[in-house]
């Protein structure tokens, strides 16, 4: 049985996001039957900025697609933070991560990444207008019911849909029928702020000179009035742009959560015209900025924060916002997702048979692998969003013993710290640490030290003998 597992196995993805999607690509590198189930009936390339570093680009390599996120993509060597005056507050220097980790961080506009990424997919397996409504699991397999009556079988349902996740919700209600569900998970979301993003069409760079950077322009401006906002120069010379609105006191903004869309573009009521007057990093105001945008590519989106403890039950696991939902102030948020579904593939990999217990065991696996760096970025995203964003008295004294006491040595080694955790594909040739500094050691994968060594005795038998 454990030389068929993976041919046996069939996995239903729920969600075509980010880390459904490259879930995907890593379950047909492992010829393992999977489908995607996605509620939307077309592909929304909608979002802004999104960064990409050490922690998640060795995957790429191994999959030969970092060649082409380099192609997208502007390096960044910094970053920087101002206040609404445009006085520079902070710069953090980035341009020597390179030798630190093997790779440069870069910047690029998040449906460009998308569109690479569905590009590796073959369109039959991923089905859309497929709204799941509900699932129901036995021992021997998984059933889920789709808004438009159809009904689909499988081994295994992940959860990629995202922070209002239909599967988690489904499961979540189940177990708390049963009464095994952690109190904190009955819990809503905090809602923090409110973001509206887009990215512009080309624009002249006669106007913003900054455009013909081989380097990304990214700017952090710390606004008046609870407002803040980010730009960031990318491809194509095109800017990215992200408008943030903090809530006054913990807590407001709870009664919109039901209204939450994601990414998805709809009438946006924290008016742009609230930031039209402010000044542009790059020149000008962020009414030209905005202006510059269609509006088919702004959308609005909450800011929420909330890490489940339950990440799975029976046949059903979940990745991404769906079981971690974290501010973007660090850029992390998606990494996270990225993450958790290379993991979940190297568990599937080493799964032994697609009965029930060696399912669980697989996703206690998963959990016990991720749950401790997702726990930590959940952690430092809250902390960067109080620097970046936060406009309280206690956040100002945050930002100055952080930017102005602590010595960049210690902020440093803090990234240094993160950086070294990287995840592979334990089922594809690793990729060496080319930087000077540390890289925890990759999860041992039991099948793959078999395929090694029975690949090794066939060398050997292949070997000419010496007479």
């Amino acid at each position: 049985m454990e030389e068929e597992a993976l041919n046996e196995i069939t996995v239903m993805i729920v969600g075509a996001g980010l880390g459904g999607v490259l879930l995907a690509i890593l379950l047909e590198r492992l010829d393992i039957s999977y489908c995607i189930f996605e509620r939307a009936h077309s592909v929304k390339t909608l979002g802004s900025a999104m960064s990409m570093n050490a922690n998640i680009m060795p995957v790429f390599e191994q999959l030969g697609l970092l060649e082409e996120i380099k192609k997208i993509s502007k390096p960044c060597e910094s970053i920087k933070l101002h206040d609404i005056h445009m006085k520079e507050l902070v710069e953090f220097a980035m341009s020597s991560y390179q030798d630190l980790t093997g790779y440069q961080p870069v910047v690029f506009a998040r449906p460009r990444l998308y569109n690479l990424l569905i590009s590796q997919i073959p369109s039959h397996k991923i089905l859309r207008g497929k709204k799941v409504l509900s699932f129901e699991e036995n021992e021997d397999h998984v059933l889920i019911s789709c808004s438009d009556n159809s009904q689909y079988r499988g081994d295994i349902l992940v959860g990629a849909d995202g922070a209002y996740s239909g599967v988690r919700q489904c499961l979540f209600k189940k177990l708390e029928r049963e009464g095994s569900l952690p109190r904190s998970d009955t819990q809503g979301m905090t809602i923090g702020y409110v973001c509206t993003v887009g990215t512009t069409e080309s624009i002249d760079p006669e106007k913003y000179p900054c455009l013909r950077d081989n380097a990304t322009r990214f700017s952090q401006v710390l606004g008046k009035d609870l407002f803040n906002y980010t730009t960031a120069t990318v491809p194509d010379n095109q800017i990215c742009w992200a408008l943030v609105m903090q809530h006054k006191k913990e807590g407001e903004g709870k009664e919109l959560a039901f209204r939450n869309s994601e990414w998805a573009p709809e009438s946006v009521e924290t008016s742009l015209k609230d930031f039209y007057n402010f000044p542009c990093p790059f020149g000008g105001s962020m009414k030209d900025i905005i202006d510059a945008t269609p509006k088919e590519c702004i959308s609005k989106v909450f800011l929420e924060e909330k890490i489940m403890e339950t990440w799975y039950h029976g046949r059903v696991v979940l990745i991404g916002d769906a079981c971690h939902k974290m501010l973007p102030a660090a850029g992390q948020g998606a990494v996270n997702a990225m993450q958790d579904a290379v993991v979940l593939a190297n568990c599937l990999y080493d799964l032994r048979s697609t009965k029930l217990e060696d399912i669980i065991a697989s996703f206690k696996e998963y959990r016990d692998q991720r749950y401790p760096h997702a726990r930590a970025q959940f952690d430092n995203s809250r902390l960067v969003a109080k620097l970046t964003c936060g406009q309280s008295v206690s956040d100002r004294i945050l930002r100055h013993m952080i930017f102005k006491v602590l010595p960049e040595s210690v902020q440093r080694r803090k990234y240094m710290k993160v950086a070294s955790y990287r995840p592979q594909a334990c089922f594809l040739p690793l990729v060496d640490n080319r930087g000077q500094g540390p890289v925890l050691p990759q999860k041992a994968s039991w099948r793959r030290q078999r395929e090694l060594e029975k690949r090794e005795r066939q060398t050997a038998l292949e070997r000419p003998t010496a007479i």
